[in-house]
């Protein structure tokens, strides 16, 4: 995804992840390579980025998104991709988005299966829902695998992560049909493709009539005694 965003002509790139790279990585993150496997995901990234356009600014962040920089990094961008694998990160973006205005290009896989949106909760309007609205709140978290506890058949990676560039061009082109409203489906077992309406949820906590979610301190790690 990055890679079709850097050759469109994207003028300013910022990739956080905290991981490094691991062999295992490689058949869906193909952005990263045998030669980058020890080294941190944002630099590998930046590099392939970098070999594929040497005029391309692009922003290496070797540190995780947390409620402690994630407002930083949101105000600075005109848009947001999410390719998390956790649901802590995911909510975080959205709210985090919604809070600073910012559009959120969010993709998410799990085996075979893809989904795919983009969220403008920020803007007026009932086809404007977050996240939170199709998704109230995360599941238990030892309810849904992660990537490499469940397995991601690698090709799905790339057809989601093609469709996902798709969508961050047409929003920053003003082209098309945004995906706003709309939550796409892809089975790769069945090679199919569906596409579910949503609306915003009038008690949504985040964006709803009566928001009990006003800032981002539910996401502050709590503090242990020592």
């Amino acid at each position: 995804m990055l890679l079709y965003l850097a050759a469109a002509g994207i003028g300013q790139l910022t990739v956080a992840d905290h991981d490094t790279v691991e062999l295992s990585n490689l058949q869906r993150q193909v952005i990263h390579s045998t030669e980058t496997i020890g080294q941190p995901k944002a630099e590998s990234a930046a590099i392939a980025i970098r070999r594929l356009d040497p005029d391309a600014r692009v922003t290496a962040l070797v540190e995780k998104v947390t409620a402690a920089n994630v407002e930083a990094l949101v105000a600075g961008h005109d848009l947001v991709v999410d390719g998390t694998d956790n649901f802590a990160a995911r909510y975080l973006l959205n709210d985090a988005c919604f809070f600073g205005g910012v559009p959120l290009v969010s993709a998410a896989l799990l085996r075979f299966e893809g989904q795919i949106s983009t969220y403008k909760a920020h803007e007026p309007g009932e086809s404007r829902p977050c996240y939170r609205c199709l998704f109230r709140a995360p599941p238990p978290a030892d309810l849904v695998p992660r990537c490499e506890q469940a397995g991601i058949f690698g090709a799905v990676a790339g057809v989601v992560g093609t469709m996902q560039a798709t969508e961050v061009l047409k929003e920053i082109l003003g082209l098309g049909d945004s995906l706003a409203g709309t939550l796409l489906l892809y089975d790769a077992l069945a090679a199919s493709v569906r596409r579910i309406r949503a609306k915003r949820d009038p008690d949504c906590p985040l964006c709803g009539t009566h928001p009990t979610i006003r800032d981002l301190s539910e996401h502050v790690a709590p503090q242990r005694a020592a």
